[in-house]
């Protein structure tokens, strides 16, 4: 989930349909944005040009499973936004394709479309912004750091983000008996484990799988089972998630 704010700019949209649909990050670092055409963002960036027009991105993390308290983390992104133009669009629009090549973009050959001049009331279904990060923060189970732009830059894609929803779900389904046995590496924490049998996978990336539990007091609390290694693909999921299990074991 995410959503662009932009200080003095009002969006009198209170619905969330004005957020961007969707999003990627250029090698460069910079975020594309396709946003709907009439949005207070591709308002704003449309009369502003090429003047610097700040804004800042909220993305709100949350777990593709049913559980209480679901938002495992937010980021912030801060920076100077612009419409993309002339011959980016075609690029920008490419890149969008290729990394969100489903329902999201069946309004990108209207993006690609001359955008009307400032004053005019014609506009476009939709509109393509760019995001040049100056800054910023993550704010997660770990606690909240800043971000600089070109660590940001340098970041990858988790290669599990695609699946992780199905992955998280069959871990739960079917091997929710070792799922609750990762409650044993917990060390002095294990006894607080309580009502085992509502331990739920909550989160996975390449660095590890997160678990939420339930103590003897119903209360629930997070635990984190790092990797031996940070994995690639599926299959190397499937090699660290048996390292952890045979830990647990033991």
């Amino acid at each position: 989930m995410g959503s662009l704010s932009i200080p003095g700019v009002e969006d009198p949209d209170e619905t969330g349909l004005s957020a961007p649909v969707c999003r990627t990050v250029t090698p460069d670092g910079d975020v594309l944005l396709l946003v709907p055409g009439d949005s207070a963002a591709a308002r704003a960036a449309a009369y502003a040009q090429d003047d610097d027009l700040t804004a800042v991105m909220e993305i709100t993390d949350v777990a593709p499973v049913s559980v209480p308290h679901r938002i495992r983390g937010r980021a912030w992104v801060a920076g100077w936004l612009t419409a993309v133009r002339n011959e980016q669009r075609a690029e920008a629009a490419m890149l969008l394709a290729e990394r969100h090549p489903v329902g999201e973009l069946l309004g990108i050959g209207e993006a690609l479309q001359p955008h009307p001049a400032p004053g005019l009331h014609e506009r476009s279904a939709w509109m393509m912004l760019r995001l040049e990060v100056g800054e910023g923060a993550v704010d997660d189970l770990w606690g909240a750091e800043p971000v600089e732009p070109d660590e940001f830059a340098a970041a990858s894609p988790d290669p599990l983000i695609a699946h992780e929803a199905e992955l998280l779900q069959h871990l739960h389904s079917a091997h929710s008996e070792q799922v609750r046995g990762l409650c044993a590496l917990l060390g002095d924490r294990s006894a607080a484990c309580g009502v085992r049998e509502q331990a739920v996978p909550v989160g996975l990336d390449r660095f590890g799988l997160r678990v939420r539990f339930t103590d003897s007091d119903r209360r629930s609390f997070d635990a984190r089972f790092d990797f031996p290694e940070p994995v690639r693909d599926v299959a190397e999921l499937r090699r660290a998630m048996h390292v952890l299990f045979d830990a647990a074991a033991e």
